[in-house]
């Protein structure tokens, strides 16, 4: 029977099982054989992984050509003005590659965040912003490519939701199997 098991990956924690050097990994917090994250966050991301026992669900969930969004809530340092957030929504050329165009708007900080630990940099001149951000690819670090692009670079990044999987209920390291049935 596949099974999807939903986690919170805090700040610092590495999307593998396998442990490496002076990182967390899933290993630390999901004690179950036999599962494997669908996609994958950096370790200096947090927020919604999904993990499956099936492969062919692994592959339904984190394929491009499925194209699930995935909405992020994003710190950033700055505030970001229309014209940003409309070449975002374009699809912004960074560095590496052009990024297809992406759901933005602003936001207040999320009330069910949780604090970072470690904590973000307090820059007493420089302000701070919320923007939530859903994208229809996930290339390596592309969010943080896309508001460095449009000079306003992220500070905190948080997976909120992949498809109609969220967060909501979830802290930092917990885990829980989905109640949903899995996309076929």
């Amino acid at each position: 029977m596949s099974r999807l098991i939903l986690f919170n990956k805090p700040y610092g924690v590495i999307c593998q099982f396998t442990p490496e050097a002076g990182y967390k990994s899933l290993k630390d917090f999901i004690p179950l054989p036999g599962f494997y994250p669908a996609g994958r966050l950096d370790a200096d991301s947090e927020g919604l992984v999904l993990l499956t026992n099936n492969g062919k669900l692994q592959n339904r969930i984190s394929h491009p050509e499925h194209k699930l969004p995935k909405t992020y809530w994003v710190q950033v340092e700055g505030v970001p003005d229309e014209v940003a957030l409309d070449k975002l929504r374009q699809g912004v050329m960074t560095r590496n590659f052009k990024a297809m165009p992406a759901r933005v708007r602003p936001m207040d900080e999320p009330d069910s965040l949780w604090p970072r630990i470690p904590p973000i940099r307090f820059r007493k001149n420089i302000p701070v912003s919320w923007i939530e951000l859903t994208l229809m690819e996930g290339k390596n670090r592309q969010v943080r490519h896309m508001t460095a692009a449009v000079s306003f670079p992220t500070l905190r990044l948080i997976r909120q939701a992949i498809g109609t999987y969220s967060l909501h209920g979830l802290a930092p390291g917990e885990w829980r199997f989905s109640n949903m049935q899995p996309p076929p």
